[in-house]
C-alpha cells in the first residue's frame, strides 16, 4: 500500500523535480531559447561546479559575474550573458547626475574588456537608481545624459548596456525604472542599438502583468530576459502564476537571439535538479 501511494504521488507536472539521473538534459536543445543562469541564486555551489553542471544542463552562459570570472567560464565554453559590477548598484544609478562620472569610468574600463572576451553576446548591466523624490521626467533625462556619454564606446566595441526593469512594489522600493513604458521611452530617447532593457519577467509580472503583449510591443528595446516564479522568486513551477512556456514562445516569436537567464531561488535540496527543470520548461 505504501509503495502504491508513493507511486501515485509521482507526477510529471511542470514542477516535477528531476532525479539525479534525469538532470542531464537531452544535449539536442530546441535552439529557440539561449539559456543562462544567474550565479547569485546558487551561493552554495562554486562557480566551477556550476560551470560543469551547466554544460550538462544545456546552459550557454552563467551571468551577473565580473570580468575576473571570464577565464573560468571560457575554460568550460560558457559565456557571461550579463556582466555585473557597476558602481552604486541598484539604488545609486544613472538618474543622479552626481553618479555619472564613476559609472562612466566603470564602463570606459569594462567595455573593452567585455568586447575582448570573444563572447557572442556582450552585455553589461546598469540601473536607473531610486527616485528619492525625483520626478519621472527628470530621472529619464538624467539617465539619457549618462547613457549618451557611454554609447560611443559601446557602439565602437559592439557591447550592449542593459538597464534592468525591477519591481518597486516588493523587492526594490522606490526604484525608478519599474515599468516597461518608462524604460522603452528611455531607449527611444537614447537612440542607440547599444542600449537595451533587461526585461525581468518576475519583476514585471509584479508591476504590470500583461507580459506577452508588452514583450511583443516592445521587443525591439529588450536585450535580455530573467525568470523567476511569482510570488516568492522561487521555482518556475505550477505553484506560481506565470505560465512560462507561453512567455518563452512569445519571446522566441519576436526573433530574439540573446539570453534568457534563470534567476529563481531554489527552495529544496536538489537545487541543480530545480535548475534543470527550469531550463527544460523554458526550452520551447
Amino acid at each position: 500500500m505504501a509503495a502504491g501511494t508513493a507511486a501515485l504521488m509521482i507526477s510529471d507536472t511542470l514542477s516535477g523535480r528531476l532525479s539525479a539521473a534525469d538532470k542531464k538534459l537531452d544535449p539536442k536543445m530546441k535552439g529557440r531559447i539561449n539559456h543562462s543562469v544567474c550565479k547569485w541564486c546558487f551561493p552554495d555551489t562554486s562557480l566551477e561546479d556550476l560551470c560543469k553542471a551547466g554544460k550538462e544542463l544545456g546552459l550557454q552562459s552563467i551571468e551577473l559575474l565580473t570580468v575576473i570570472d571570464f577565464p573560468l567560464l571560457q575554460k568550460y565554453g560558457l559565456e557571461c550573458g550579463m556582466v555585473s559590477g557597476v558602481p552604486g548598484g541598484i539604488p545609486q544609478g544613472l538618474n543622479r547626475m552626481e553618479n555619472h562620472d564613476k559609472i562612466v569610468e566603470f564602463f570606459e574600463e569594462h567595455i573593452p574588456l567585455v568586447a575582448a572576451s570573444g563572447f557572442r553576446i556582450k552585455n553589461i548591466i546598469c540601473f536607473s537608481g531610486n527616485r528619492d523624490g525625483m520626478d519621472e521626467e527628470e530621472g529619464l533625462e538624467n539617465c539619457k545624459k549618462g547613457l549618451q556619454r557611454i554609447m560611443p564606446l559601446a557602439e565602437k566595441h559592439k557591447v550592449t548596456v542593459c538597464m534592468e526593469l525591477l519591481n518597486s512594489k516588493v523587492d526594490h522600493p522606490d526604484y525608478m525604472c519599474d515599468h516597461t513604458a518608462w524604460g522603452a521611452e528611455l531607449a527611444k530617447s537614447v537612440g542607440s542599438e547599444s542600449f537595451k532593457l533587461l526585461y525581468d519577467i518576475y519583476h514585471m509580472q509584479i508591476m504590470e502583468g500583461d507580459m506577452i503583449r508588452t514583450i511583443r510591443d516592445n521587443h525591439q528595446y529588450i536585450g535580455h530576459y530573467h525568470t523567476a516564479g511569482v510570488p516568492g522568486r522561487n521555482e518556475i513551477d505550477e505553484s506560481q502564476e506565470i505560465y512560462y512556456p507561453a512567455v518563452m514562445r512569445a519571446i522566441a516569436e519576436t526573433g530574439f537571439n540573446g539570453y534568457v537567464a534563470q534567476e529563481f531561488i531554489p527552495k529544496g535540496e536538489d537545487k541543480l535538479g530545480a535548475l534543470a527543470a527550469g531550463i527544460k520548461l523554458c526550452d520551447v
